[in-house]
């Protein structure tokens, strides 16, 4: 029967092999970040993780495998990230309200790991990859369609795709900029990006928002009048 140190000995392998593994996928991101995928080596990304290419080797054949992998644990931190903000919205919270809440959690994220955009978004990323991350936009146009769904009644199914699609798009677009920008210069395209967002949706969604809002201010205060409950439920206007 194998000792208690003989038990340990595969473990602490393991969780050095974790450790390792977790350092050369921080070089990868850093590598990945500044040089983009197609010029980036597996002799940089063991040099920024200060170790040698064969050590590298041990555990990864080649590029690829290193952003594949990295991809697939940040997807997975991604899809997270982006279930809470596209969560269902309380018809008590204002649209400008929760597309801000929405696209600083988006951002937020971005920001924190600006390695997924340049491998899910550059040139010559693993095929591999794509595919995944087209599976990962399908999924999030299906979230925006289910929020949009019930504050468009009587619109068409493909009319609620086409909108989310705009939305995705706008994000996306604005995402780049945001990216390239640092300090005061991002926090001014976050704020744009909020804004045009509002902008193409309040139109399209911000009457029955405010409907509901208002519905919700009458219930709660059955003797205030209507002028009234219609005036608490209304957002603060943008300049």
């Amino acid at each position: 029967m194998p000792t208690h140190q003989e038990q340990e000995q595969p473990r602490r392998r393991q969780a050095r092999g974790e450790r390792r593994i977790a350092q050369l996928l921080e070089a990868a991101a850093s590598v990945f970040t500044s040089t983009g995928y197609a010029a980036a080596s597996t002799n940089a990304i063991a040099r920024e993780a200060g170790v040698s290419p064969g050590t590298l080797y041990q555990f990864f054949p080649n590029k690829e495998a290193i952003a594949i992998e990295l991809g697939q644990r940040l997807m997975a931190d991604m899809r997270a990230a982006y279930g809470q903000a596209l969560a269902p919205i309380d018809p008590a919270t204002p649209l400008e309200q929760a597309v801000a809440a929405a696209v600083d959690r988006f951002i937020d994220f971005n920001c924190h790991n600006p390695v997924f955009f340049t491998l899910m978004h550059g040139p010559d990323v693993p095929g591999r990859m794509a595919e995944e991350h087209d599976a990962l936009h399908n999924t999030l146009i299906t979230r925006v369609e289910d929020l949009l769904s019930p504050l468009l009644p009587g619109r068409p199914a493909a009319a609620v795709t086409r909108i989310a699609h705009v939305c995705m798009a706008l994000y996306m677009a604005g995402l780049e900029l945001v990216l390239a920008s640092e300090g005061d210069e991002r926090e001014a395209y976050v704020q744009e990006l909020k804004d045009v967002l509002f902008r193409y949706l309040d139109p399209l969604v911000g009457d029955r928002l405010r409907d509901a809002q208002a519905t919700a201010a009458a219930t709660a205060n059955p003797t205030a009048t209507p002028s009234a409950a219609a005036s608490t439920a209304a957002p603060n206007p943008t300049p």
